[in-house]
């Protein structure tokens, strides 16, 4: 099964150098279609509902201190699938050339990063896990 890192190590082969930020933002949506449309996880790595958006931090671990990053070490983009990679591929489409901004801005409006921080005061950090199950929901409803 391909991992996070394999899932940003495509993205950043595709669509070059980003900030980590919006790395952090693309891995998240490729996640939450690839459970609408391939009806099937993309990566195993929970996404957590931090204050800035959703984050992997598996991934996070690897850019750590970073505001740029071209390449994530470990990750194999080999190890996707066709199936998946044609997911990935639509999720660039969309979302690859919104800012980061733009990208954090629209996680907040949607009810999977909102359900998980739902008690949590805005700035404080936070840790909870965006299920699957919501975002397969939320998602499959657009």
């Amino acid at each position: 099964m391909a991992s996070v890192l394999d899932v940003a190590a495509y993205i950043l082969e595709q669509k070059g150098a980003m900030t980590t930020w919006k790395l952090q933002k693309l891995v998240y949506y490729c996640q939450a279609w690839s459970l609408v449309w391939d009806e099937d996880i993309l990566f195993p790595e929970a996404i957590e509902a931090w204050a800035n958006g959703p984050v992997v931090r598996e991934l996070y671990n690897k850019h750590r201190g970073q505001f740029h990053i071209g390449r994530v070490k470990r990750g194999n983009p080999e190890s996707l699938l066709e199936y998946q990679r044609d997911t990935i591929d639509g999720v660039l489409n969309f979302y690859g050339d919104k800012s980061p901004q733009w990208l954090s801005d629209l996680t907040h409006m949607e009810d999977p990063w909102k359900l998980a921080r739902k008690g949590i005061p805005d700035g404080d950090r936070g840790e909870a896990i965006i299920s699957k199950k919501s975002l397969k929901k939320y998602y499959a409803s657009l």
